[in-house]
């Protein structure tokens, strides 16, 4: 198993908590970070501008997603213009569709025309894939980031899936794969096994990293002093 500083994948921290984007910014193996209204929402955020420019004062310098929220192509394109324009290091989210699953391939041209780095996001299909990066400018950086935690969640084997998209995007070597929404340490593991370039992983999954490569008798010993420990602490009597 390789450590963490072995690792070819490109570790994203994924979040919208101030403090816990700063944790994570600081540490080396984080290379960029991302977020989106889900995540914002969920902490309580309600400024959107005022948080991403807050956010960009101190994270200046590694890749940083911030997501459209409208729902209409022209609308879309307007937001993404100004969120395009907070910072080089800003990547703008785009929707592979709208809620009436409108694809937004000619929106991605579009920006990608005007060399704005985009990170198309919500990808489920090869297809979806395939059509997203005949969309994007060969010669702009750009995320094309394929949900692999939620195909997972289908009961799906995302790997083999994953492993089609790193092949698909051979013909932009300016894009790069993203895995999105892990849901255990290992896929960073899958994820780096199959060449895909980035993947994005929340704060609690990261908090882990540190059980890397950990004893499997220590970890059984571990696991058997919290059930007791937890036992005596709840006063359990037979």
């Amino acid at each position: 198993m390789n450590t963490v500083d072995q690792l070819k994948v490109k570790i994203f921290a994924d979040g919208a908590d101030k403090a816990g984007m700063l944790e994570m910014y600081a540490k080396p193996y984080i290379k960029g970070l991302t977020t989106n209204p889900t995540l914002m929402r969920k902490a309580g955020l309600t400024d959107y501008r005022a948080f991403a420019k807050d956010i960009l004062k101190v994270i200046p310098d590694k890749p940083i997603s911030f997501e459209v929220f409208s729902d209409e192509f022209a609308d879309m394109e307007r937001q993404a213009m100004e969120i395009a324009g907070w910072g080089n290091n800003v990547y703008v989210k785009i929707p592979v569709t709208n809620t009436r699953r409108e694809t937004s391939y000619e929106l991605v041209r579009k920006l990608a025309k005007r060399k704005v780095k985009i990170n198309v996001t919500a990808i489920m299909t090869l297809a979806q894939v395939k059509d997203v990066v005949a969309a994007l400018d060969p010669a702009t950086p750009s995320y094309v980031s394929v949900f692999a935690g939620r195909i997972a969640d289908t009961g799906r084997d995302p790997v083999p899936h994953m492993a089609s998209a790193v092949k698909l995007l051979k013909v932009n070597p300016k894009a790069e794969l993203i895995g999105a929404s892990p849901r255990e340490l290992l896929n960073i593991f899958q994820a780096d096994a199959i060449g895909c370039h980035i993947i994005t992983v929340t704060n609690d999954i990261l908090k882990k990293l540190s059980l890397v490569g950990f004893d499997l008798d220590d970890y059984s010993l571990d696991t058997v002093k919290m059930f007791y420990n937890d036992a005596v602490a709840a006063g359990f009597k037979l």
